[in-house]
């Protein structure tokens, strides 16, 4: 390996969605640095086999709402 640019290898903790943890060696962040996961094996429909049914018209919606006013603005 060539000296100089690899990034920095460190043990991190990965802190799962059901609060469990573990160590592992990552280039993230700096050594000692927690990663919170929002999505894991324990809790991803790929793994579970549990689908969650969303409110697209909610989204759609909320979607709507907040860029509503963009392409209205008049040169003033």
């Amino acid at each position: 390996m060539k000296p100089g640019i690899h990034p920095d290898y460190h043990e991190i903790t990965v802190i799962m969605t059901d609060g469990t943890e573990y160590k592992t060696h990552s280039c993230y962040g700096k050594p000692g640095d927690t990663l919170r996961l929002d999505v894991d094996t324990k809790s991803h429909p790929a793994w579970t086999g549990v689908q969650r049914i969303l409110d697209t018209g909610g989204q759609v919606a909320k979607f709507n709402k907040r860029f509503a006013g963009i392409g209205s603005r008049t040169k003033g």
